[in-house]
Formats: structure tokens, C-alpha cells, sequence
């Protein structure tokens, strides 16, 4: 009988092991489960933070862009004032702001689009205008509005008058 007992012992031991293995590799895959949805909860996390920090600095960028909007008019009043007060005293004063108006605007990423003999671009400039002459067509002639860009992103397209072909060049490329 004591045979008997112990391998019956040793069954239950055996077979308790066995239970036990089972249940550390239920709790193993569990735990490994629950790690690998606590470091997508984390990586989701991150991702949030991330997306949180971009859209507080664009709606910062959007005030800032509305506030230069709005003060580009002061910036036109004195690019059309500056040319009538050639002639008096007041012109270096007046001058001087107007500089240090644009260093301010400037600091904050404006910059005016330059045009002056370049091809017409739709995404910086507004045709106001064609005037027909000998140059390349599309090129750009005067500039009656400035643009302006903040940053990256245009806020004013720059007013334009461009070239257009004469007639004879017209009859030349399609004849």
C-alpha cells in the first residue's frame, strides 16, 4: 500500500503540475497580451500628444495669420503714402516705421512675394491685367498689389499685369 500511495502521490503531484503549467502559460499569453495592448495604448498615446502639439501650433499660426492680414492694409497705407511724401521732411520717420513695422512682421514669418520678370505662378499671383508686347508671355510686367506669405503659406496673392503675344507672334505659332 505504500506503493500505492505514493505513485498515487505522485500522480497528484504530477497532474498538479501540470495544472500549474497551464495555468503560468494561461497567465504567460495573458500578461503578454495585456503588455502588448498597454504599448499600443502608449504608442496611441504618443500619437495623440503629437497631433495635440500640431493642431495647438496651427490655430496659433491661424490667429497670427489674421492679425498680419489684418495689418497688412497699415503696411499698404504706407507703401502708398511713402511715394507722396518724397518731397518733405517727414519721408525718413515715416520710412523708418514702415521698416521696422515689416522687421516686426517679418519675426513673425511674413514675406512679401517677389514678381518683378518672373513667369506668372496661379498660386502666387492674381492677373489683374494682360498688356501686349514683345516679351515672353506669362512674364511678369508690374505689380500693382504686393502678396504676401506667411511662413509657407500664402495669405495675399500679389496683383499682376502680365505678357501677352501680339498678334503676329500668335500667327507665327500657329501658322
Amino acid at each position: 500500500m505504500v506503493t500505492g500511495d505514493v505513485q498515487l502521490k505522485e500522480q497528484q503531484l504530477t497532474e498538479a503540475i501540470e495544472r500549474l503549467k497551464k495555468d503560468l502559460d494561461e497567465k504567460t499569453l495573458l500578461a503578454e497580451e495585456r503588455l502588448n495592448r498597454l504599448k499600443y495604448l502608449q504608442s496611441d498615446f504618443d500619437n495623440y500628444r503629437k497631433w495635440s502639439e500640431k493642431e495647438k501650433a496651427a490655430i496659433i499660426a491661424l490667429a497670427n495669420e489674421n492679425l498680419i492680414k489684418d495689418l497688412l492694409v497699415i503696411l499698404d497705407d504706407f507703401e502708398r503714402a511713402l511715394p507722396s511724401l518724397e518731397q518733405e521732411k517727414n519721408i525718413e520717420g515715416i520710412s523708418m516705421v514702415q521698416k521696422k513695422f515689416l522687421k516686426i512682421l517679418a519675426g513673425y514669418g511674413l514675406q512679401p512675394i517677389d514678381c518683378h520678370g518672373k513667369k506668372f505662378d496661379p498660386n502666387f499671383h492674381e492677373v489683374l491685367c494682360r498688356e501686349q508686347c514683345d516679351r515672353e508671355p506669362d512674364t511678369i510686367l508690374s505689380e500693382i498689389g504686393r502678396g504676401y506669405q506667411l511662413k509657407s503659406k500664402v495669405i495675399r496673392p500679389s496683383k499682376v499685369v502680365i505678357a501677352e503675344n501680339t498678334g503676329e507672334d500668335k500667327g507665327e505659332n500657329h501658322g
